[in-house]
């Protein structure tokens, strides 16, 4: 007799377990990458499936990296706290057109949240600059900061506009009605907002209120904001060195073992394959292992803010700079390259590529401004390091390095080599 057909409940029951396996990894993915999350706009979807999988995202977070997870029925928290608090290689970026936040517009930021917090359901652009102009007013330790508040000027309207700008793209508040682009031509435009609270309430991601900071030095009060008590003992020491190496893994582009001290080098070298899984499981995404570090790769994209080959002048520019500040490593391990000698190159690279960069390349001073954006970029994705005038190339710039046959009897570097 032939044998029976296999039951169908098997494979069904794999399968499912594969798509919320899959869900969970996006659904992390997400939060990793927006942690306030709105249950409408553009990642309605994400916030979809971290409602769905709450509970063993909570336990996850709460386990591994120590952070909190609120999700309600309108939005998804992740009070994530950075591995690094000085780190300022991730600002705040203007939605529309990717400038990071100004000192001038970070304090617009905060004094626009203190505003939206004394509001009703509803407001306009018109009377929360009224608001902040007031608090501006009200605190002559601003303006002898340096900072001010004068609407007459576009730049000081095109600050209030960025900040708008942030805050719906947060969901913070949701326009009703006019058009916030308007009031940097005529400061007499108008727009009304709608106020969402959840969202607001949940904008400022610390351990501690900084009105209950005593302490004044800006270090200080930063450290004390993010503090994590936890016990002195071996189980409590074992914990906060799993959290820190967790958030680096996770939070930055590429951990070098030559950061970490010692404690964290022994925890990580018989501790790797355990935290590597518990990563791969929990969002697919996998690890390259090198000799100078670890890098965790995204190839769906969707955790990647920042990346190279991007298209356009910016991205065009980062690439070739990377190529030549990665030529300089292979050259010499230790080397570090001038500002100076770096907007030469620029310089040379805008003479040749003219034609196809945008035409504000050839103004007095561009030069200098995109060796500094682009400097910022790749330290941002770990690629170099700036310290004063000079940048040192990171090992994994060597990803973007020349081909090999070019440079047939120099030695590679290990991490990321070209293909």
């Amino acid at each position: 007799m032939p044998e029976p057909p296999p039951p169908l409940a098997a494979p069904l029951d794999e399968k499912l377990g594969e798509l919320a396996l899959a869900e969970r990894q996006r659904a992390t993915r997400a939060l990793l990458q927006r942690p306030l999350l709105s249950a409408t706009g553009a990642h309605a979807s994400d916030f979809v499936l971290v409602r769905k999988h709450a509970e063993a995202l909570r336990q996850w977070f709460a386990h591994h990296v120590n952070w909190e997870l609120h999700v309600t029925s309108d939005l998804a928290r992740l009070r994530k706290t950075p591995p690094d608090a000085a780190d300022a290689t991730r600002p705040a970026l203007d939605a529309h057109t990717g400038a990071p936040f100004t000192q001038a517009r970070y304090v617009v930021l905060c004094l626009a949240l203190a505003a939206l917090e004394r509001s009703e359901r509803q407001t306009t652009l018109g009377k929360l600059a009224g608001e902040i102009r007031g608090f501006f007013k009200g605190d002559p330790e601003l303006e002898k900061a340096g900072f001010v508040f004068d609407l007459q000027f576009a730049e000081q309207r095109r600050n209030l506009v960025q900040v708008i700008r942030f805050l719906l793209d947060h969901g913070v508040m949701r326009r009703v009605q006019g058009d916030e682009e308007l009031f940097i031509k005529n400061e007499r435009s108008d727009a009304l907002y709608n106020i969402h609270r959840p969202a607001l309430s949940s904008m400022l991601a610390v351990r501690r209120g900084p009105s209950m900071i005593q302490a004044f030095d800006f270090q200080e009060r930063l450290e004390a904001i993010v503090e994590e008590p936890l016990p002195e003992t071996d189980d409590g020491r074992k914990r906060r060195l799993r959290v820190r190496l967790m958030r680096r893994l996770l939070d930055d582009p590429v951990l070098y073992y030559d950061e970490l001290d010692e404690a964290e080098r022994a925890y990580l070298d018989s501790q790797r394959p355990f935290l590597l899984s518990r990563i791969h499981e929990a969002t697919g995404l996998p690890a390259e292992i090198r000799k100078e570090g670890i890098a965790l790769l995204d190839p769906r994209g969707d955790m990647t803010d920042l990346g190279l080959p991007e298209e356009g002048t910016d991205g065009h520019l980062a690439l070739l700079i990377a190529e030549f500040l990665a030529d300089a490593l292979r050259k010499d391990p230790s080397a570090e390259v001038g500002t100076a000698a770096l907007r030469e190159q620029i310089s040379r690279l805008i003479e040749v590529h003219r034609r196809h960069w945008r035409k504000s390349v050839t103004e007095p001073g561009a030069d200098r401004l995109l060796m500094e954006s682009t400097v910022e970029r790749l330290a941002a994705l770990r690629l170099a390091k700036r310290t004063g005038e000079t940048v040192k190339p990171l090992p994994a710039i060597a990803r973007f390095a020349l081909s090999r046959s070019l440079y047939e009897d120099e030695p590679q570097s290990d991490l990321f080599p070209p293909s």
